[in-house]
């Protein structure tokens, strides 16, 4: 039989393994290390389970906590399992509808970062990912596309997860520099198949094979079940060897004739699979494909051994796995429409209530019955839609411009909102933990003779002034700061995940913490560090990735002040948003206002900074729906908010 698709896809296999060693894997691995700390849910269909199902082995093996594979409709029926969990969506092509549809659901109940792994630059998969301001794309390009079985794309991606893990564990990595390199536990890949051919033709002449597999190997048992089982080559069953043993036994008992088992198994469970080997009936043909372990490298040297375990069983039968003749009725499954198919969730209750709840800890069992909760609701959306405000003061980061790690300045969107409350007379303010960069990205967007209508608190309020003020460099130098970065250092040198530390005197310490690294937890670490040193840890502030530790007088309220004094505003005609309202939230303070709306966690207090915009909108998708909610008052220097789903006409 000459080379079929599917031998020609496995002859690229050692020069996609060799680009998977070159890829830089550094921002992946950063966003895994900061998930070190929480489960991961992985999402993918085909050989792109297989590499969610490696992702999840590998994180439980690496950190202990308990992580799960899933296919996109667990996820679609389920969105829940992304709301408190990094969750690793996996498409080669990303235009598998299935996947998209779960990306959706995923984002709109996610409280924590969703990452999208894919081997396409351009795709539906990818729009949809761009479509969000806190999506996370991880493309790694494949220049030829697999055939019906996945097969470089997937050792690709397995090989940027394995590589992940591995440099991640004390900096190095048990992935070989050659494919070729690759070794089951008794000898080479190659060897290994040439061995298996007898058991082959058994099973090609049975038509079934059990699959049973040390959980460690969970992954390459996944993989194999769904190539034969996809390409229609054999029925398989999967069972780990333990499950194997309570009952499913009985079908060498009933159809002996019809059976013949292969093991995945590890030095671990190597005796156990000896012993049960020795009971089973003789005319029941078994064979063993051991690994020398569950690290990284044994793990693709399972997947890569099977890949071709499954080109001997297709030639056996006289078949292409990489290219079969795949029925219409299987392409039109394949593209139904799942959204006019799979209606949502229904809503747990009002997500405003919800996300009360959550920042109070009180998820379960109150999450259900929220009357005093929706009283309270309903009391400060009354007071809010009344109210007219003449000022409104923004955090920045996670409110006006994507809560990414990475400095950018707000969308087109944004700005032109800005650009309508101005022109309308309202005063405009913004208060961010950063600095002048700020000032500079405001005034490319803001007409100059507008600049003395946006006032700034740079440094967490500690320098104000408006956008044609310039900022002065560092006044002096603050011994307490100064303490505080002698502390940090030591942090930094005994292994915390501290990118950047940055010193503003007198104004305040921002510690930054490596892409993925969620500040929640830094926050702990950082302030129990100075609390061992008697140190006051009320001025101990996080965002999204950076704890900042403020200079005494210094806080973002301030610029609230400022502007009630120089511009006679009465304070409840200012309205304040910020994305972080519950402390030790850097905009606890901002938000603490009476008038104050969260576009992502609300405050725990239940007179003010609601989270009102919908649970699928967060940081500035959230800041766009209360903007596009302001209508303002031309003359008048005003504006109110109408918090309908309906768009309001955004001039009176």
């Amino acid at each position: 039989m000459s080379a079929t698709h599917y031998d020609i896809e496995l002859g690229k296999l050692s020069a996609t393994y060799a680009a998977a060693l070159e890829a830089d894997v550094s921002r992946i691995k950063a966003f895994i290390a900061g998930a070190s700390e929480s489960s991961v849910i992985g999402v993918g269909s085909g050989g792109s389970y297989t590499v969610a199902s490696l992702l999840c082995n590998l994180h439980e093996s690496y950190t202990g906590r308990v992580s799960r594979p899933s296919t996109p409709l667990e996820l679609i029926c389920n969105p829940t399992l992304a709301a408190s969990s990094p969750v690793f969506l996996i498409s080669a092509e990303g235009k598998n509808p299935d996947i998209i549809e779960a990306l959706k659901r995923a984002r709109e109940h996610s409280s924590r970062n969703v990452h999208v792994l894919t081997n396409r630059e351009k795709s539906p998969l990818i729009d949809c990912a761009t479509q969000f301001t806190d999506i996370a794309p991880h493309i790694y390009p494949l220049v030829e596309k697999d055939g019906y079985l996945a097969t470089n794309s997937l050792l690709l991606d397995a090989v940027l997860v394995a590589r992940a893990y591995g440099e991640l564990d004390q900096g190095g990595s048990d992935v070989p520099l050659q494919m070729r390199a690759l070794r089951l536990a008794r000898g080479s890949i190659g060897d290994w198949v040439k061995e298996s051919a007898e058991f082959t033709q058994e099973v090609v002449k049975r038509g079934n094979v059990i699959v049973v597999y040390s959980p460690l190997l969970r992954p390459i048992a996944a993989d194999l079940e769904s190539k034969l089982s996809e390409a229609a080559l054999l029925h398989c069953q999967l069972a780990d060897l333990r499950s194997f043993a309570h009952g499913r036994h009985l079908w060498l008992a009933e159809r002996p004739e019809d059976c013949a088992i292969l093991a995945l198994t590890e030095p671990g469970l190597e005796g156990l699979w000896d012993g049960m080997r020795a009971l089973l009936p003789t005319h029941v043909p078994t064979l063993t494909m051991p690994l020398g372990g569950s690290k990284p490298s044994d793990l693709l040297a399972g997947l890569v051994a099977q890949m071709h375990f499954v080109a001997s069983v297709a030639q056996g039968l006289g078949k292409d796995p990489g290219h079969p003749e795949v029925p219409q009725f299987g392409r039109d499954l394949y593209y139904v429409d799942l959204p006019a198919l799979i209606p949502g969730p229904e809503a747990i209750g009002n997500a405003a209530v919800r996300s009360k709840y959550e920042v109070l800890g009180a998820r379960w069992p109150s999450i259900g019955r929220g009357g005093s909760m929706a009283r309270a609701l309903d009391t400060f959306r009354e007071a809010l839609e009344r109210q007219t405000f003449r000022a409104v003061v923004f955090d920045y980061d996670g409110t006006l411009c994507s809560s990414q790690s990475k400095d950018s300045p707000p969308s087109d969107e944004v700005v032109a909102h800005l650009l309508r409350l101005i022109s309308a007379g309202v005063l405009i303010g913004v208060a961010s933990g950063r600095g002048d960069s700020i000032q500079q990205d405001l005034r490319k967007s803001i007409p100059e003779g507008s600049w003395s209508r946006v006032q700034l608190g740079l440094y967490n309020g500690g320098w104000i002034g408006d956008l044609s003020t310039p900022v002065p460099k560092e006044a002096g130098t603050s011994e307490f700061l100064s303490h505080v970065t002698r502390i940090v250092e030591r942090l930094k040198a005994l292994g915390v995940p501290i990118k950047k530390i940055r010193a503003t005197h007198p104004h305040q310490i921002s510690v930054r913490f490596f892409d993925g690294v969620q500040a929640e937890g830094m926050w702990f670490v950082v302030a129990d560090a100075l609390r061992q040193a008697g140190l006051d840890l009320s001025s101990v502030v996080r965002s999204k990735h950076s704890v900042d530790i403020l200079g005494r007088g210094v806080d973002k309220s301030h610029l609230i002040a400022h502007m009630v004094q120089e511009f006679k505003i009465d304070p409840y005609e200012i309205l304040t948003m910020g994305d972080q309202g519950a402390w030790p939230g850097n905009d606890s303070s901002l938000l603490d206002h009476r008038y104050s709306l969260s576009v992502d966690v609300p405050s725990r207090r239940l007179d003010r900074a609601w989270k009102i915009a919908p649970s699928s909108k967060r940081d500035v998708d959230a800041t766009l729906w209360y903007l596009d909610r302001a209508v303002a008052s031309l003359g008048k220097g005003s504006f109110r908010l109408l918090l309908s789903d309906e768009l309001p006409g955004q001039v009176q």
